[in-house]
């Protein structure tokens, strides 16, 4: 009788461990889900034409020109939007992971730009503010839109602790027709000096730099950018493998966005 009891007991066990993990993702896909419902909208593709320079070694300049695409933040109703320079203009990083094996030197200009939203339009815009410091770009449209864009409040934001659950949204390029992509990991270090800045696993690499991150809680935690050291790259190896080469992706919180988004909504133009 007690063996039948203990076995009971066992079966039920196993069944409650196997259904709480199951609830917890559930509740992780139903929030994405909602998130897309919500902010999906505030989430946009950045099409990008680039004139790059290059010098190395008293060569002649090489000038190219090359199209992309970056996912964007929308965080103003008047189309103010938020991405990451490195993914924009990524000359200041190959610059200073160049610069301690060549005398290269590397400038880019961006001749064109538009915010191309979830349903197709494409609006003509300009960079209005940089910040290296925290690879930020405020991109705003060159004409008030026709009626207010979504936009994510960057106001209600939320503080994860480690092994909290991010969920980011990005924008798939043409191959998959700009279609909305979610993905989520757990903050893995949360950093605090000289910055706070939040790192996600690596799962969370999937997404692109530009991303919004948001907590289950459905605030959003911060902007998924590229934090690089100046001189080049570093030879100490550690446990998430892209800082050995001094620069990993991390999550900016949004109290920092929204103090340079209030500085890029007074900005005047800055060169492209």
């Amino acid at each position: 009788m007690k063996k039948i009891k203990v076995s009971v007991f066992i079966i039920v066990f196993a069944i409650f461990a196997a259904v709480i993990p199951s609830a917890r993702t559930d509740d992780l896909a139903q929030a994405g889900r909602d998130l897309a419902a919500k902010y999906g909208d505030a989430v946009v593709t950045l099409q990008l034409v680039v004139k790059t320079t290059m010098s190395m070694q008293g060569e002649p300049d090489e000038k190219q020109e090359s199209k992309s695409e970056v996912t964007g933040a929308v965080v103003d109703p008047s189309g103010l939007t938020v991405a990451s320079l490195a993914a924009i203009d990524p000359t200041e990083v190959m610059s200073g992971m160049m610069s301690g094996s060549f005398d290269m030197k590397v400038a880019s200009e961006i001749t064109d730009l538009k915010i191309r939203l979830a349903d197709g339009t494409e609006i003509p815009a300009k960079v209005v503010l940089r910040d290296k410091d925290l690879d930020l770009a405020f991109i705003r449209p060159l004409k008030k839109p026709d009626k207010p864009l979504t936009a994510i409040d960057m106001s209600k934001s939320s503080k994860p602790n480690l092994l909290d659950f991010a969920i980011m949204m990005a924008r798939l390029g043409t191959v998959a027709n700009r279609s909305l992509a979610i993905s989520a990991d757990r903050i893995q270090s949360i950093v605090e000096k000289p910055r706070l800045f939040y790192v996600p696993g690596m799962g969370a690499m999937s997404s692109e730099l530009g991303a919004p991150a948001f907590a289950m809680d459905g605030n959003v935690i911060g902007i998924l950018l590229l934090r690089s050291l100046p001189g080049g790259p570093s030879m100490s190896g550690n446990w998430l493998g892209m800082s050995s080469m001094g620069i990993l992706p991390m999550i900016l919180p949004a109290a920092d966005v929204l103090s340079a988004a209030k500085q890029a909504a007074e900005a005047n133009d800055t060169a492209p």
